[in-house]
């Protein structure tokens, strides 16, 4: 499977082949995962045959998120585990409701997005229930509406890691939608890299995640209430995926704010989301001012 990372090498974002314990940098005029999206990955696979690539060491502090500018917020789907699902029950702050029949949609705001070893910004004026959501994310290839589940996996560009931060009573205070309680600047590490879509099984990935060396979720995709072929075509229904869109793919049981006792997370907190196929996220929380005012100036 190829595995596409984003660097920031010599100054300069350039993308890399993720070989091991190497990296095969493509040539300049890729420019950003789009540019990776737009060729395909039938193109990539040619590109990655090629000899005469320059090659550097694997570096981990070169890599960046894959996607750091986007044309829409973050779309994710929520209880998408029956197990999660069940274990927030009587947790929702009065906000319970039936099992859902299709899947749950919601956004994150684009700023939410960092690095796969960047800090995770930090703020307990903002709120005092951090949690912590390991997930698999999809980077769709192909714009499409009203996509058949039988051709939706044909739309995936390849997967990744996400770490879908949340806080619970943002969530749960603004009329229970999600939107605010997921989408505070700085939160959402993304990445390590890329893997391409072809030969991954999406209905087979192993997930993990550990908060200061405790293992708290562990899971595999197989778990999943929805596939990811299900949520491309309910998603897709009558609304556009556009080539670079992320999607979010939801979380397994063990978070935080179904655990008794609660365990929120806090300044310095190291947050490692792992999976034996996608890589390895490894953010620290990090005291950062988010309620101060700022105008963009």
């Amino acid at each position: 499977m190829l595995k596409l990372a984003v660097l920031e090498f010599h100054g300069a974002e350039r993308l890399a082949f993720v070989e091991g314990k190497r990296l095969r940098l493509l040539p300049p005029q890729f420019v950003g995962l789009q540019s990776a999206i737009n060729a395909g990955e039938a193109a990539l696979a040619a590109l990655s045959s090629q000899p005469a690539l320059e090659v550097i060491a694997f570096d981990q502090t070169l890599l960046r998120a894959p996607r750091s500018t986007l044309r829409r917020d973050v779309l994710c789907a929520g209880w998408n585990y029956w197990d999660h699902f069940e274990e927030g029950k009587g947790r929702r702050d009065g906000q319970d409701v039936d099992r859902p029949e299709h899947p749950t949609f919601f956004t994150k705001g684009p700023d939410t997005i960092v690095g796969p070893y960047d800090g995770i910004a930090f703020d307990d004026t903002i709120s005092s229930k951090w949690d912590y959501e390991v997930e698999m994310a999809l980077i769709i290839g192909r714009d499409g509406r009203n996509i058949p589940v039988e051709t939706a996996l044909a739309h995936v560009f390849g997967y990744c890691l996400a770490n879908d931060i949340s806080q619970r009573d943002l969530q749960r205070a603004h009329g229970g939608q999600w939107l605010k309680g997921k989408s505070i600047d700085g939160t959402m590490p993304l990445g390590p890299y890329v893997t391409l879509a072809h030969g991954l099984d999406p209905q087979d990935v192993d997930l993990e995640c550990s908060v200061n060396g405790e293992v708290v979720q562990s899971a595999s995709t197989r778990l999943m209430a929805f596939t990811v072929a299900q949520l491309i075509a309910e998603l897709s229904a009558g609304m556009t995926l556009r080539a670079g869109d992320i999607v979010l793919t939801g979380t397994p049981a063990g978070v935080g704010n179904a655990r008794t006792p609660q365990l929120f997370l806090d300044d310095g907190d190291e947050v490692i989301c792992r999976s034996s196929v996608l890589g390895e996220l490894r953010n620290t929380m990090t005291a950062t001012d988010l309620h101060s005012p700022w105008s963009g100036q």
